[in-house]
Formats: structure tokens, C-alpha cells, sequence
């Protein structure tokens, strides 16, 4: 009965919300957050008046993301688009954050969510475009994992392996959508690696500093990917990427290997190449074979065919590709990109195209959709 009288009292709700001057996207928010508690608290006490109750609700929970977003504002203003190197502050409550979002009650795809709902500042229209989602379906696992730790003492935060993950995840979130989230990302996480000196923390910041460095060359002035093999490797910022690789092997002395330094030291090896020819793709597979053996991920598993075809020739690549579960995300990106260098033009047109209908991103299927053109227009010729 109570789902009932929400949903009937919703748009009323919302209403009065726009009209005493909130933005509807943040109203829309706040509404839902009034809804999630009213859930918890009204089957054992029930209000005298529910509408009331839930425009005064809302009403707060607007006022606490409008406090939210501007502590979330000042605190960007001190971060640069290049993390400075060096010390930072010995306590900062938005890591604190960042381990109560990984509660251990929560999946990560679900810690993820409410941490960029919660800290990151961002709408849930907005985490619903990064993650080509409808915002129902992202507005229902939010209030899911708001009601999951609503009930649950905060004495048992997140462990480290949690926030890492999460940490990472918002870092690679925080190129999309109208909030830069890396350079934020990149000062928890050199927080957190001098508060733990942990191996793997400082594996996770090197290889944050190493893609961040490549950031400026990643897309065109037209907005458009540029691949790593086309970048400008005069844009890279040398400054991070000395720091990253000092804080990598200061990881890697310490032989405590994890998977978040294995990805970095993959990522230095890029960033140590000065031309695309130059790059050391033996070493490269040597590391994939270690975060396999580390992760079992087919993910890594996908990105080691690439690495192989470039160190032993396309077809040995695709010999590595063909043992993988062709449902796999970018697995007929590859595919297309290794026939390619195999010499099969025809068929790499015809799976870049392919490609691009399930690209996870508009940048990538704009990316997939003109190698495919560029194929095809050079079999017409």
C-alpha cells in the first residue's frame, strides 16, 4: 500500500520541488532519495500527513547534494587537470567516503554507482550515459545499494582491494560526462598509498599517473579518438610519466606483484616507447601472461591477443583471439584490427562496421565506424 501512495505522490512532490526553484534533474534526485527512506522508515512509523512528509524530505535531501556538490566544487578548485606530485594532506574525509561507499554488503558495479552518485557530485542522469544505461535501470541499482547499506553499521567499511577497484573505475568515469573525476582519483589514491604503503596501491597510482599522462593525445581537436598507435607522443606529460614509473618499480622492488601493478608496468612499457615501432610487444605479452596467470580475466586474456599479434604476426593473434568467447566486449574490434594487418581488408570492413553497432562508448563507435569507411573506401578504389 505504501509503494502505492509513493508513486501516486511522486509528481506532486516533484512539482513543488521545481517550484520552489530546484533544478528538475536535482529534484528527480532528491524525490528519490525521500522515496528510499520513506520505504525504510514509514512500515514502522507512518506519517500523519505523507505528502508533507515527503516534500520536507526531498526538500533536505535537495539542500544536502546542493552542500554536497559544492564542498565536491571547492575541492576541484584545488586539484590542477596534472595532479601535483608529492605530499598531500594526512586526512581527507572524502576517502573516508570512498570506503563507506565499498561497504562490503555492496558488488562493486553497485559501490561504483553510489560512490559517483554520493562523492563524485555526478546526477543519475549523468552515471547512466557513462554506463549506456537507461536512467531507470541506473536509478534502481542506486536505490538499491542506498537501501542495502541503510540499515548496516558503518564499523566495517570497505577493505582496501574494494576501494582500489572503485577508485580505479571512477577514475576511468571521470574522462565522460560534465565532472572531471581522474585528477580527484589520482589524489585519493596517492592518499591512500601513503597512508597504507601498500604494493598494490602504488600499483594503481602508477598506472593512473601513466594513462593520465596520455590524456592531452587521446582525442583530436575535433573530438575524435585517436588510437595509441596514432598519438602525438610529444603531448604525453614526461613529468607524470617519470613519476609513474618510479612509484611502479619502488612496487615492483618490493616482489609482492598484483594485478594493478602488472597493468602498469604493461602501460610504462607504452609510455617508455618513443615511436609505435620501438614498442616492446614481447615483454608486453610476458606481462599479459602474469595478469592472466593473476586476474583469469578475459579481458587481459583479449588484450594479450593484441600484444601477440603484434609481437608474432596477426595470425598468431587471432590463434589467441579464437580462443575466446566471441561475445566478449571488443572482441570483434580486434578481430577486424587483426585481420587488417593479416591483409583481409574485406572482412576487417566488415567487422570494424559490426563493431561500431556495439561500441560501449560514442567516441569508440565513431572510431570503429570510419576505420570501417576508410576500408571500404579503399576496396572501391
Amino acid at each position: 500500500m505504501n509503494e502505492i501512495l509513493l508513486r501516486s505522490l511522486t509528481p506532486k512532490v516533484l512539482g513543488i520541488l521545481v517550484r520552489r526553484g530546484a533544478d528538475f534533474a536535482a529534484a528527480e534526485d532528491a524525490v528519490q532519495d525521500a522515496l528510499v527512506e520513506a520505504l525504510r522508515v514509514w512500515p514502522d512509523d507512518p506519517p500523519r500527513d505523507p505528502k508533507g512528509w515527503l516534500v520536507t524530505a526531498a526538500w533536505r535531501k535537495f539542500l544536502d547534494a546542493i552542500r554536497a556538490d559544492t564542498s565536491r566544487r571547492n575541492r576541484e578548485v584545488r586539484v590542477e587537470d596534472k595532479p601535483a606530485p608529492g605530499a598531500v594532506e594526512a586526512v581527507d574525509d572524502t576517502l573516508q567516503l570512498y570506503f563507506l561507499c565499498a561497504h562490503p554488503s555492496l558488488t562493486p558495479a553497485s559501490a561504483v554507482a553510489l560512490t559517483l552518485r554520493a562523492v563524485g557530485g555526478l546526477t543519475t542522469r549523468q552515471i547512466a550515459q557513462a554506463y549506456l544505461v537507461p536512467e531507470a535501470t541506473m536509478a534502481q541499482r542506486i536505490s538499491r545499494a542506498k537501501r542495502t547499506v541503510s540499515d548496516v553499521r558503518f564499523n566495517q567499511p570497505g577493505d582496501v582491494a574494494t576501494v582500489l577497484r572503485v577508485l580505479y573505475l571512477v577514475f576511468n568515469e571521470g574522462y565522460s560526462g560534465d565532472v572531471d573525476l581522474a585528477a580527484e582519483a589520482i589524489r585519493l589514491t596517492r592518499l591512500l598509498a601513503a597512508m597504507t604503503h601498500d604494493e598494490e596501491v602504488a600499483g594503481l597510482l602508477a598506472l593512473m599517473l601513466l594513462h593520465h599522462a596520455r590524456r592531452p593525445a587521446r582525442t583530436g581537436p575535433d573530438g575524435r579518438l585517436v588510437p595509441l598507435a596514432e598519438q602525438d607522443r610529444g603531448l604525453w606529460d614526461t613529468r607524470l610519466i617519470t613519476e609513474g614509473v618510479d612509484v611502479l618499480q619502488s612496487a615492483l622492488a618490493r616482489d609482492r606483484l598484483g594485478e594493478f601493478q602488472a597493468q602498469a608496468a604493461i602501460a610504462a612499457l607504452h609510455a617508455d616507447a618513443h615511436t609505435t615501432e620501438e614498442t616492446d610487444w614481447a615483454q608486453i605479452v610476458e606481462w599479459y601472461d602474469e595478469l592472466v596467470r593473476l586476474t583469469d580475466s578475459p579481458v587481459a586474456r583479449l588484450n594479450r591477443a593484441v600484444a601477440v599479434g603484434e609481437a608474432d604476426g596477426p595470425r598468431a593473434g587471432l590463434a589467441a583471439l579464437a580462443e575466446l568467447d566471441p561475445a566478449l566486449p571488443r572482441h570483434t574490434a580486434v578481430a577486424a584490427y587483426l585481420r587488417e594487418r593479416d591483409g583481409d581488408p574485406a572482412t576487417a570492413a566488415r567487422l570494424y562496421a559490426e563493431a561500431a553497432r556495439s561500441a560501449s562508448s560514442l567516441p569508440e563507435r565513431d572510431h570503429l565506424t570510419r576505420q570501417a569507411a576508410r576500408l571500404n573506401a579503399r576496396l572501391r578504389e
